[in-house]
This record gives structure tokens, sequence and C-alpha cells, in this order.
């Protein structure tokens, strides 16, 4: 009964679904076949040309435009504001703004616009859909620290414009500076920011050493506007310089285990 079953169902499935419609899924499944393999090849924008033919074919198709997406995002050149480097982005954006809604559940799109919105520099809208990925996946380590990255990206060149004007060394603090307490004022909070959201990543991969490397320069950033707080400056610097030790041990352990084994498991040198 169930074999006889189902071939009714495939027959009125057929009969139903006209054959323009079976013909335009077939062309789709076939453009998207030449499209994947033009991505392989890293002919990007021959890929782009069979993805949006498949697409448009087959609108509800996560796969095309997945592709489509990662394709524009590999033809857009970071830095350069040309009027058609910028449209291939947000062509980008686009194509993952449709898979955000074709699959509201996954990070993945999600991630993907706020990677674009970071090369753009558009800071603020990158951390607020790498926040939007949080809230979908709270285990991604990695986005947690893109937020603390962007974080020190926004505080930093500030921070070292105003030591520039001041004529400061590398190795002096910005203590007793009136400006250091405007200054204050328009970091801290990022600061903070940097602080909680590396800390977050390096509580889900704790041996993650690059989010160390960044609390080091949070710390030396979270120094540098301590203004006429001698000990807390200090207290910061001893802090950063801990990260950094502990950065610099995690990579040598990791090299280290990562040595092919010699005899009884020995890694070699």
């Amino acid at each position: 009964m169930r074999c006889v079953f189902s071939n009714v169902v495939l027959v009125a499935l057929f009969c139903c679904f006209p054959a323009s419609g079976w013909a335009q899924l077939a062309t789709a499944d076939s453009e998207l076949r030449q499209g994947i393999q033009a991505y392989k090849e890293a002919k990007y924008q021959d890929a782009v040309q069979h993805f949006q033919r498949a697409a448009s074919l087959d609108p509800q198709n996560k796969v095309a435009h997945s592709y489509l997406a990662n394709s524009y995002a590999q033809l857009y050149i970071p830095g350069v504001d040309t009027p058609e480097n910028l449209q291939m982005g947000q062509a980008a954006i686009e194509q993952y703004q449709i898979l955000v809604e074709l699959d509201p559940k996954s990070p993945d799109p999600i991630k993907g616009i706020a990677y674009i919105d970071l090369q753009m520099k558009k800071f603020e809208k990158a951390k607020e859909y790498y926040a939007k990925a949080i809230e979908l996946s709270p285990n991604d380590a990695e986005a947690y620290y893109t937020i603390g990255v962007i974080d020190w990206t926004q505080i930093y060149q500030p921070r070292m414009e105003l030591r520039a004007k001041l004529g400061l060394p590398p190795d002096k603090p910005l203590i007793n500076a009136a400006e250091c307490w405007q200054l204050r004022s328009a970091n801290q909070d990022g600061v903070k920011d940097g602080i909680k959201m590396l800390m977050e990543a390096l509580k889900l991969r704790p041996d993650y050493d690059d989010a160390m490397a960044y609390m080091n320069l949070m710390y030396r950033e979270q120094a540098d506007i301590q203004c006429n707080d001698d000990k807390a400056y200090h207290a910061d610097t001893k802090a950063a310089n801990e990260w950094f030790d502990l950065t610099m041990a995690t990579k040598k352990r990791k090299a280290e285990n990562s040595k092919p084994s010699g005899e009884n498991g020995v890694p070699q040198p």
C-alpha cells in the first residue's frame, strides 16, 4: 500500500507542477553546479553570473544565495572606495539579508553582513550584527573576539592622535595631561566593553591566543586613560605585560604541539 500511495502522490505532484517548473529547477541546478565549479577555480565573476541565474530561477534556494553572497564578498576589495567596489560589498550584504529572511535562525548570514560592514569600516553596524549573531549562537568565541577587536580599533586612533598632538614618546603616560580627561570620557566605555568581549571569548576558548594579544592591547589603552592615577596606570601596564607573556607562552605551546612526532611520540625539533 505504501508504494502505491507514493506513486499516486508522485503522479499528483507531477500533474500539478507545470513542465516549465521542472525545467526551471533543472536549469537552476545546472547553473548552481557551474557556479560552484567557477567558485572553486576562483573565477568569481563567472560564478556570480551562474549564481544570479540559479537564484532567479529558484528564489528559495539558500545554497545559491549563499554562494552568490560569498562570490560578491570575494570580489569586494577592502579599503577601495570606488563606486564599483562599494557596489560589490553592498551586493554581498543584500544577498546575506535574503539568507537571513530565508533562514532567520542561522547566525552565518548575519556574520556575513557584520564582516562586510567591518571591512567597510562601518564599525557600529558591524558590532550590531555580531551581537545579533551572538544572540543566535552564544558560544561563538570568534564573534565576541571580533567585537573586542572593533572596540580596540575605535579607541586606538583617537588616543594616538592625542599623543602625537602632545608630542609624547611611546613610554610616557598621559598622566596630568588636561586632554587626558576628555579622551577618558570618550574611550572608557569602549575599553570596558572590549575587555568584557575578549574575556567572554577566552571563557569559551581558553587557548585563544589572538584574544589574549588584544587583552594586552586593551589594558594598555586603559592604562593611558588613567590620567592622574599613577597606581592604576602601573596596575594596567602590569596586567598588559602579563597578557603579553601569556600570549607568547600559548603560541609557543601550540607550535610545539603541532610539530610532527618522532620516535616514542616525542615532537621533532
